[in-house]
């Protein structure tokens, strides 16, 4: 649910810097779910999931038929090492620009 519509084009424009700018699209090596994702630093990843991706791992599956179900906090380990891969092959570069 939105809080608020920007109506401004400078806040239009600040909010898609914030949710879109320098995302990088990564497939997970193992379950091919499609990510964007962008590291602001060496220990900060955002990672969009959309409802494919999230249909598509293997380990969030396994974790939501747990009782309670998959923790919101937790992430998928394998697409973690997918990301890792792809800071080291280039294709995401680590560093937030313009505050982004």
């Amino acid at each position: 649910m939105v809080s608020f519509k920007p109506t401004s084009a400078d806040t239009l424009e600040d909010q898609r810097l914030y949710t879109e700018a320098r995302l990088v699209e990564v497939a997970c090596l193992d379950c091919l779910a499609r990510v964007k994702v962008k590291k602001n630093s060496e220990h900060h990843t955002a990672i969009q999931w959309t409802a494919e991706a999230l249909d598509h791992c293997q380990e969030f599956q396994r974790a939501a038929s747990q009782p309670g179900g998959r923790p919101i906090w937790t992430s998928c380990s394998r697409l973690r090492s997918s990301i890792d891969q792809a800071v080291r092959d280039t294709a995401i570069e680590i560093g937030a620009e313009d505050g982004y």
